[in-house]
């Protein structure tokens, strides 16, 4: 069995410099709000006459997105950090396999690669997510979010935009 070759540009290393950006800025965020705050202590930055706003709060994520699989009695944290290694790795790959040209599906990978290893990082020091951002409408809180989750999102959003943009054949 021939095990095929892998071609890597390495004038695409430097998207890397993304995903490192993202990953120090969210644990350097993470970081001052660990220091900062006692376990789900709110900071109010800004409300919109009661109805909708935003706070600082810190928690902790045991579980994957929206805190799924949190109750569960730990083994989940291999699961997820397995999962987040493995991942980071195959997109770290992709990445580095892209044409010069595919600047939107590389800006993507380099956003889902630092926040992968960013919550990855938190989850195998500590057993969990440092989550501090609290978005809310009335009583109704989006649960608590980081840079690395934030960087997931629009790496995932970039993603699915560049699927629908023209492709020259």
């Amino acid at each position: 069995m021939k095990i095929p070759d892998i071609e890597i540009n390495s004038r695409n290393a430097y998207w890397l410099l993304l995903s490192l950006a993202i990953f120090v800025l969210d644990q350097w965020t993470k970081h001052v709000v660990v220091a900062g705050f006692e376990y789900r202590e709110v900071l109010p930055v800004f409300t919109s006459g009661g109805e909708w706003g935003f706070n600082l709060t810190l928690a902790h994520n045991y579980g994957a997105a929206f805190s799924f699989l949190a109750d569960q009695s730990g083994w989940q944290r291999w699961f997820f950090a397995s999962l987040a290694l493995v991942v980071g790795i195959a997109l770290s790959v992709w990445l580095m396999r892209l044409s010069p040209a595919q600047k939107w599906l590389a800006a993507a990978l380099s956003l889902l690669v630092g926040g992968a290893f960013g919550n990855l990082y938190d989850r195998v020091l500590n057993g969990y997510v440092v989550d501090f951002l609290d978005a809310y409408y009335g009583t109704y809180h989006w649960p608590a979010f980081n840079v690395a989750d934030s960087a997931i999102c629009v790496g995932a959003c970039l993603l699915l935009i560049e699927s629908f943009l023209d492709k020259k054949p």
